[in-house]
C-alpha cells in the first residue's frame, strides 16, 4: 500500500447543474485512487494498475493505490479515499457490491469506476469488466487446431460470468476448427492458488489433455513439466514459458481508464457501463500468437477471423453460464 503523505483538497464543485460529478480542468491532473483486494502482480489487477501507471506517466493523473485489501476493509478504504478528495476511485467490487454502492451514494461528487457483475447506478457509479471474449475465441482456434488427443483441459478460478464467458468463447473457437474436440473443466475456487491450479492441470493431463487453457497461474507450470502446450489469459506470460504458450487473449485497460479520466477531467462523468472499451475494436483486447508453435494454415485462419471481428463481420457469442466438462 502506498501511504498518503498529505490530504488532497476536495474537487472544485461545478456551478453548472447538468454536471453530475465534480471534475478537473484539462490543465489539472485528475486525482485517482485504486483499491485492490489482491497484489498488483495478480494478472487481472495488474492490467488496471498498468493502465493507471501509464496515465500517471503521461501526467494525466496523480495515482495512489492500496493492495491486498480484505473485503471487510474495502468500504472503509473507499471512504477514506473519498474523504481525501480523490476525484476518481477505481477497483473491483465482486463480492461486496452493496457496500461499495452505498459508499458511492454517500459521495455523489466522487466518480467511481468499479469492476462489477452488475449495472451502473446514477449519478456516479460506473462499472467495467474484461470483455476479452473476442481474443479468447481466437485463442481457442489455436488450441483446437493444436490438440492431437482432441481433449483440452481448462482450469479456472471461480465460475462467475466474467470467467465463464471467456471460457465459453475459447471453447467455441476450438470447436470452429475442430468439431471433435472435448473439454475437461475445473474451477479451483481461488483467484490465486498456483499449487492447486497446477494439481488440477496434472489431473487433466493424466486423463489425456494435451493442450491447457491457463486461466489461472500454475497451469502453465504444469504444462512445461509435462511438455504440453498452453493458452494464456489476460496477460502475456510467453516470456516465462517459451515454447509452451501458443497464444494468449490479452486485456488492455488503457482505453477504459483513459475514457473515464477524460470524463472526470471535463466534468462529464456519469454512471455508465464501460465494458465496451475492453472490446478489440477499442483496443481493449488483443491476441498474441507464437506462430512458430503452429502451422501457417492455423495462423492464417486466426488472422482472417480476427480481421472479420475488427470489421464487424463476425460476432463472438456471449455465454455467462458455468461451463462444464464433456461427458
Amino acid at each position: 500500500m502506498i501511504s498518503i503523505t498529505r490530504r488532497f483538497l476536495l474537487a472544485v464543485t461545478f456551478a453548472c447543474s447538468s454536471v453530475l460529478v465534480a471534475g478537473a480542468s484539462y490543465a489539472d491532473k485528475v486525482k485517482v485512487a485504486a483499491i485492490y483486494t489482491l497484489p498488483v502482480e495478480q494478472q487481472w489487477i495488474s492490467r488496471i494498475h498498468k493502465a493507471l501507471n501509464t496515465a500517471a506517466s503521461r501526467g494525466d493523473i496523480e495515482y495512489v493505490y492500496s493492495e491486498n485489501i480484505a473485503n471487510t476493509d474495502y468500504e472503509r478504504v473507499m471512504r477514506e479515499y473519498a474523504e481525501q478528495g480523490m476525484q476518481l476511485i477505481v477497483g473491483e467490487v465482486f463480492g461486496l457490491e452493496r457496500a461499495a454502492r452505498k459508499v458511492a451514494k454517500d459521495y455523489p461528487d466522487t466518480a467511481f469506476l468499479m469492476g462489477s457483475s452488475f449495472t451502473p447506478v446514477a449519478p456516479n457509479f460506473s462499472v467495467f469488466d474484461n470483455w476479452i471474449h473476442e481474443p479468447s475465441y481466437l485463442s481457442g482456434m489455436v488450441a483446437g487446431a493444436a490438440t492431437k488427443s482432441n481433449l483440452i483441459g481448462m482450469v479456472g478460478g471461480y465460475a462467475i460470468p466474467e470467467v465463464n464467458r471467456l471460457m465459453h468463447a475459447f471453447m467455441d473457437g476450438a470447436r470452429e476448427v475442430n468439431p471433435d474436440v472435448k473439454f475437461l473443466v475445473n474451477f479451483i475456487d481461488s483467484w490465486y492458488d498456483p499449487p492447486k491450479a497446477k494439481e488440477s492441470a496434472f489431473a487433466m493431463m493424466d486423463a489425456g489433455a494435451d493442450v491447457m487453457y491457463a486461466e489461472r497461474f500454475g497451469v502453465s507450470d504444469a504444462a512445461v513439466e509435462r511438455g504440453v502446450k498452453a493458452i494464456g489469459n489476460v496477460i502475456d506470460t510467453s516470456g516465462d514459458y517459451p515454447g509452451t504458450i501458443m497464444a494468449s487473449a490479452i486485456w488492455h485497460m488503457e482505453a477504459t481508464i483513459d475514457k473515464a479520466v477524460s470524463r472526470v477531467a471535463d466534468g462529464s462523468f456519469e454512471a455508465a457501463d464501460y465494458g465496451q472499451y475492453s472490446f478489440m475494436a477499442y483496443g481493449g483486447g488483443s491476441l498474441i500468437m507464437d506462430e512458430s508453435l503452429m502451422s501457417a494454415e492455423t495462423a492464417a485462419a486466426v488472422k482472417a477471423r480476427e480481421a472479420e471481428l475488427l470489421d464487424g463481420l463476425f460476432r463472438v457469442n456471449v455465454n455467462d453460464a458455468r461451463p462444464t466438462s464433456d461427458n
